[in-house]
């Protein structure tokens, strides 16, 4: 099965959009299709051996769409909504609406409210009945030409059993136009009370109406896309390469895996690197959220299209073009905004048929009204409201505009969320299961304490533990390189260096035996490490204790340990306050996970876990009702975030290709997790929102529009313009609401620790 994008023209509504999902679905080899109406484009899952292009090409064709293919190239650029001709078209309607109107309504108001407008008398509907209908006939001719796709597209969709919103607007007007040339007709015949009949202006309004709403739409539509057109406008067109000893400038497309590239102070970084030669600090905040520059230096990985602030840097080249952590950002997000979660379900069905719906009571109104006694006129009157005010476009974009907004949000945060699904799911988990390291610490020991068995045995410790762990491969040794070296010392010269599992490393320096491991190494060299009991008394229980011995002589111990993430605290907090329940999950010693779990703030550790026993811990609180949201690294906890209801991978920036989570975080920062939740709730609650009123503006609207009012309480009845300008403003209402996103700013506490960082 091959999973590909088409771009779709002519859809107009969500009616036109179930429209093409049910064309498309229905052709042989194709498992299923989703149509993106805020995007444009068709996603196809089909077998390419049973389904061509031409094929599908052909049914869409038969049903009045266009489509093409989205090509690799043009699957990492945003597709803004074409504005189809709107402001040339609302420009034309509005020059020759607005002297309709003048002139049709002036009369009456003057009438009216005893007014004295300038009106020309050769004009007037009480003596010139005849030019007074003729002029606004004219008047009205060029706004239906530049509305004329609704009639086209509208008559054309009802002939293939298939109205959309645009049959709706084109029978409406339609019988105020037919009926306004009835009333013409008779005025030409002598019959001057037909003048109180000529609706011409409401045609004109009702079309000049309804293309301003389609050009506030698209353009609100095209702001949504706004977060991938930053991240496409970052990469730089062209890179510096050294080839045959000389830098030359090449076009971005030329550049290969293993290329050396410059980078120069001010430049944007062309591709994903690693830093060779050279260092500077690096703004990579458009794609990690983070806020200050980070340092790099030689031997750092480098992010492409990030900000080179200040230094020149060498780096060689090992993701280019589509295998890019850009690309793969982008591709997440497109994928992201093209799912469709759960609970836009009822909307798609709902606005499926709608339209259908909609004539049909626009018939039964209009019929009611006549049997009722009601003249022609006011039955149409009624007719032609319910079509014009009814709109499926509210249903159809409530859901994908927010997605829309609220995962390109997430995006600009460095909050990746990789489905309509996953993001429903974020904003109603409450449980949160954390792993323990690189998740809530640095997944790097550090160094914590260090006791010497005398004081002037403190250099001597530290020289004799750099010395024997600068030639060992275990974490624990850089803690102690990182130490030693940040205190002024080298490692020295070791012969007969033997590192033993589980217990530590000996060697020989300047012709003396010495032994650096846990208390069990110190045994098998005959020293009794419970000497230095009442010093070790003052480390935590979960740090590591690596003693050191010279000959038979213990120089005193090192205390290791894990150091946790200065905003995990914070975050944990935070996430409480949120309502979530913590939970620990750990394959780590019991002493050293309850250590870091107090230290955060989390009451509930279970450790000393396998993957297999987070996976079924995991389990176990979703037999009891609860949604669990896994935190993890992505790639060990690869079991337990799949299991999970929502999984999220907390990386570094290069871990975009976890497959394992649903959502990932570029940086490894906990305070990133509440505002994932957050802005999952936020965007949640906006589709709640849109969906509300979209269906509460066609529940209350379609009966005020066929008269229920005037019939039981004698109130008002909606005028067919008003009806109109009410269905054009409820899809920018919709769009508008979902753009609100675009200011979404996590409330996230800072601890004084972590606000320098995060530049608060």
């Amino acid at each position: 099965m091959k999973e590909e994008d088409f771009a779709v023209t002519g859809m107009h509504c969500a009616s036109c959009a179930r429209l093409v999902e049910r064309k498309a679905g229905a052709l042989p080899g194709v498992a299923w299709a989703f149509v993106n109406i805020a995007t444009e484009k068709l996603r196809l899952r089909y077998d390419p051996q049973t389904l061509c292009h031409a094929h599908l090409e052909s049914a869409l064709k038969e049903a009045g769409f266009g489509i093409c293919r989205v090509h690799a190239e043009e699957t990492l650029a945003t597709r803004e909504p074409a504005q189809g001709g709107f402001p040339r078209r609302l420009s034309l309607a509005a020059a020759f609406s607005l002297p309709l109107c003048y002139i049709a309504m002036v009369p009456m108001l003057n009438m009216a409210y005893s007014l004295a407008l300038p009106f020309p008398a050769a004009l007037s509907p009480m003596h010139a009945p005849l030019p007074y209908a003729l002029v606004q006939l004219v008047l009205c001719l060029p706004v239906l030409f530049a509305g004329s796709h609704f009639y086209t597209n509208g008559f054309t969709s009802i002939l293939r059993r298939a109205p959309n919103m645009d049959a709706l607007i084109a029978v409406g007007t339609s019988a105020a136009l037919l009926h306004s040339l009835y009333s013409l007709f008779l005025l030409i015949q002598g019959r001057h009370h037909a003048v109180e009949q000529i609706y011409f202006e409401s045609a004109a309004v009702i079309i000049s109406l309804i293309l301003c709403g389609k050009f506030l739409e698209n353009r609100a539509r095209q702001r949504s896309s706004a977060a991938i057109a930053k991240l496409m406008q970052l990469a730089p067109t062209t890179a510096t390469v050294i080839r045959g000893g000389e830098e030359i400038r090449v076009a971005l497309g030329e550049v290969r895996t293993d290329d050396l590239v410059r980078i120069r102070p001010g430049e944007r970084i062309p591709v994903d690197g690693v830093v060779v030669e050279g260092g500077s600090h690096v703004d990579e905040s458009m794609l990690t959220g983070e806020s200050l520059p980070v340092e790099r230096r030689t031997g750092d990985q480098l992010i492409g299209a990030s900000l080179n602030t200040t230094g020149s840097m060498l780096i060689r080249a090992t993701r280019v073009g589509e295998h890019s952590v850009l690309a793969q950002i982008v591709r997440l997000i497109q994928e992201a905004q093209g799912n469709r979660p759960p609970i836009a379900r009822l909307a798609d069905v709902v606005s499926g048929y709608f339209v259908q719906a909609v004539f049909g009571i626009a018939l039964l109104a209009g019929g009611l009204w006549l049997l009722s006694g009601a003249e022609f006129a006011f039955a149409l009157r009624i007719f032609t409201a319910v079509l014009v005010i009814a709109c499926p476009c509210a249903l159809g974009l409530a859901t994908p505009t927010a997605l829309l907004v609220g995962i390109g949000r997430g995006a600009e945060l460095g909050i990746l969320i990789k489905s309509g699904s996953a993001l429903e799911a974020a904003a109603k988990v409450d449980v949160l299961a954390l792993d323990k390291t690189g998740t809530i610490t640095e997944g790097k020991p550090v160094v914590r304490a260090v006791f010497p068995a005398s004081p002037s045995e403190e250099t001597a410790l530290l020289q004799l533990a750099c010395t024997l762990e600068n030639a060992s491969e275990h974490p624990l040794a850089d803690a102690v390189l990182r130490y030693a070296d940040e205190r002024g010392l080298k490692p020295g010269k070791v012969d007969g260096f033997s590192a033993v599992a589980g217990q530590g490393v000996h060697g020989t320096l300047n012709g003396e035996a010495c032994a650096l491991g846990n208390a069990r190494m110190m045994a098998a060299y005959g020293i009794d490490a419970s000497m230095l009991a009442p010093l070790v008394a003052q480390a935590d229980p979960g740090h590591t204790l690596l003693f050191a011995a010279r000959g038979e002589t213990l120089l005193g111990c090192i205390a290791v340990a894990d150091s946790i993430k200065k905003s995990a605290r914070t975050a944990v907090a935070d996430l409480r306050a949120m309502g979530l329940d913590a939970v620990m999950l750990t394959g780590d010693r019991q002493n050293a996970a309850q250590s870091i779990a107090k230290e955060a703030g989390i009451d509930n550790v279970l450790a000393e876990l396998l993957p297999s026993g987070k996976t079924e811990e995991i389990a176990r609180l979703q037999s009891f009702g609860k949604r669990v949201l896994m935190v993890g690294d992505g790639i060990n906890d690869a079991p337990a975030l799949a299991q999970a209801d929502v999984g999220m991978a907390v990386g570094s920036g290069t871990d975009v290709a976890m497959e394992s989570a649903d959502i990932v975080l570029m940086r490894a920062d906990m305070l990133a997790v509440p505002a994932a939740l957050q802005l999952s709730r936020a965007t949640l609650r906006n589709i709640k929102q849109n969906l509300f009123w979209a269906f509460c503006y066609n529940a209350l609207g379609i009966p005020v529009a066929a008269g229920v009012l005037y019939a039981l309480f004698g109130g008002p009845l909606l005028n067919p313009m008003l009806a109109a300008l009410a269905m054009a403003l409820s899809s920018v209402s919709v769009v508008s609401n979902a753009l609100r996103l675009r200011a979404f700013k996590p409330s996230v506490r800072h601890s004084p620790d972590s606000r320098e960082k995060h530049g608060s």
